[in-house]
C-alpha cells in the first residue's frame, strides 16, 4: 500500500495533539517505536493496511483521516441541519414545498419577536444546537403570519422573517454551506425590502449577502455592494440614531475586509477611517440583531483587517492601542479577535504567545471558536511546529480547534 503523502505530517500532527509520545502511540497501537519514527520521518515507502489501522484507533481517527484521503470529520451539527435547509428553501411557489399543509397556531407578532430575539441571542453566544432546533420552526411561523396578515401587520411580519432568514444565512455561513447562508440571505433581503422597515432592514440584510460573498471569495462585487448599501443607508451630520450609523459601519467593516482581502490595504484603511469616526460619533459599543458597532468595535476591526492584509507587525502594534468596550461587545466578536492575534503571532513565530491568543478565545467563546477555520488553521501551524509533545493543555486547545477529534 503506497504511503499518503500527508501520512507522515498526519501522524506527527495527530500524536502531539493526543500528548503521545512516540513510544506511547506504539505502546496503544501494538507497533515496534522505530514504525513509528520511520513513518513521521518519511523513510517507509509503503505502510501495511493493519498498521496504519491500529495506528488510527490509537489516535481515535479512522485510516481514511489519518493517511489524508478524507477531511477530519469535526464535532458539529452539520449532519442535523436537513431541518434548516427544508425551512430555508421552502417556498409557496414550487407545488409541493409549501409550510402550510397542515393546520397549526397562528402566532401573534410580540411572541414572534421575542422569539427572534431569544434566536439572535443565542446565535452570538454560539448556541448552535439550540439554534438548529429553534430556527426551522421560526422561519415557519413567521412566514404564515405573513401569509396570513394584511397591512401593516404584514409589513411587520416580513421584518421578523427578515431577521430570522438572516439568523438562518449565518448560521449556515459558520457550518459551511456558503450556498445555504447565500440562499437564506437572498430571502432575507427580499422579505426586508416589503417590511416596515425597508430601508433599514435592507442594508441590515445586504451585510449578510456581503459576507456570503466574501466567503465565496468573491472579494471585489462584496466591496461594492456593501459601499452601495452604506451610502444609501449612511448617517446625516445630525442624525443620531445608534442603530443607523451601527448598519453604516457594519457594511463599512465588510468592505474594508474585502478590499484587504484583494490586496488594497490602502482602500480597506480609508473606509476603516469613515467607520472609526462614525464609531467616535456613536460614542458606545453595542449589540443588537441590526449591527454590532462602537469604538472598540472599530478598533477591534482595523486590527483583523492588518492580519488579513498580511500585516502582523502592524496588527499586533494596533491591539496595544484598542480601547476598553463602553458598553457591549459580544464574546464572539471578542474571540475572534483574539483569534486574529493568534494568527498575527503565529505569523511571526511567536508560537507561546499565539497559544495565549487561542486559550483566551476558547474561554470567551468556547462553542462559536471550534466553528472557525483561522483558529484551526493556526492551531494546526502550532502543533507542527511542535518539535515534541507539550503536555494536557497544548492537546487540550489541539483537540478544541478540531486539530484532532
Amino acid at each position: 500500500m503506497p504511503a499518503s503523502r500527508s501520512l507522515p505530517d498526519n501522524l506527527a500532527r495527530f500524536r502531539k495533539a493526543r500528548d503521545l509520545s512516540q513510544e506511547q502511540l506504539a505502546a496503544a497501537a501494538g507497533v515496534a517505536v522505530d514504525t513509528v519514527a520511520r513513518i513521521e520521518r518519511a523513510e517507509r515507502k509503503t505502510t501495511r493496511p493493519s498498521t496504519v489501522s491500529k495506528l488510527a484507533t490509537a489516535l481515535g481517527v479512522t485510516p481514511e483521516v489519518l493517511l489524508g484521503i478524507v477531511p477530519q470529520a469535526r464535532d458539529t451539527d452539520v449532519a442535523n441541519v436537513a431541518a434548516l435547509r427544508h425551512a430555508i428553501t421552502a417556498s409557496e411557489e414550487i407545488p409541493g414545498l409549501a409550510d402550510f399543509n397542515e393546520q397549526a397556531e397562528l402566532l401573534p407578532l410580540a411572541t414572534l419577536t421575542e422569539s427572534a430575539h431569544s434566536a439572535w441571542r443565542a446565535y452570538v453566544e454560539g448556541r448552535h444546537g439550540e439554534l438548529l432546533h429553534a430556527l426551522p420552526t421560526l422561519l415557519v411561523d413567521a412566514r404564515r403570519l405573513v401569509h396570513d396578515a394584511e397591512d401593516d401587520l404584514r409589513a411587520a411580519a416580513h421584518r421578523v422573517l427578515s431577521t430570522t432568514y438572516r439568523l438562518g444565512a449565518g448560521l449556515a455561513g459558520r457550518f459551511g454551506l456558503d450556498d445555504l447562508a447565500w440562499t437564506s440571505a437572498e430571502r432575507a433581503l427580499r422579505a426586508a425590502r416589503v417590511s416596515d422597515s425597508p430601508d433599514l432592514e435592507t442594508a441590515i440584510s445586504i451585510r449578510y449577502l456581503v459576507w456570503t460573498l466574501v466567503r465565496q471569495g468573491r472579494t471585489e462585487d462584496a466591496e461594492r455592494v456593501a459601499v452601495r448599501a452604506a451610502e444609501q443607508i449612511e448617517p446625516r451630520m445630525l442624525d443620531r440614531d445608534p442603530k443607523r450609523a451601527g448598519v453604516f459601519g457594519n457594511l463599512l467593516f465588510n468592505a474594508a475586509s474585502a478590499a484587504s482581502r484583494s490586496g488594497r490595504a490602502e482602500r480597506a484603511n480609508d473606509l476603516l477611517t469613515v467607520a472609526q469616526a462614525a464609531a467616535v460619533r456613536a460614542g458606545t459599543d453595542h449589540a443588537s440583531e441590526a449591527a454590532i458597532f462602537g469604538p472598540r468595535v472599530a478598533a477591534l476591526q482595523a486590527v483583523d483587517v492588518a492580519v488579513i492584509a498580511g500585516d502582523p507587525e502592524t496588527a499586533l502594534r494596533l491591539a496595544i492601542h484598542v480601547p476598553d468596550a463602553q458598553g457591549k461587545v459580544p464574546a464572539f466578536w471578542e474571540a475572534g479577535h483574539r483569534l486574529m492575534l493568534a494568527a498575527a503571532a503565529a505569523e511571526l513565530r511567536d508560537n507561546q504567545r499565539a497559544l495565549e491568543y487561542l486559550a483566551e478565545a476558547r474561554d470567551l467563546a468556547p462553542d462559536w471558536v471550534r466553528y472557525q477555520p483561522l483558529g484551526t488553521t493556526t492551531m494546526r501551524t502550532l502543533v507542527d511546529r511542535a518539535a515534541r509533545r507539550r503536555g494536557e493543555s497544548f492537546a487540550a486547545l489541539a483537540a478544541h480547534y478540531g486539530v484532532i477529534g
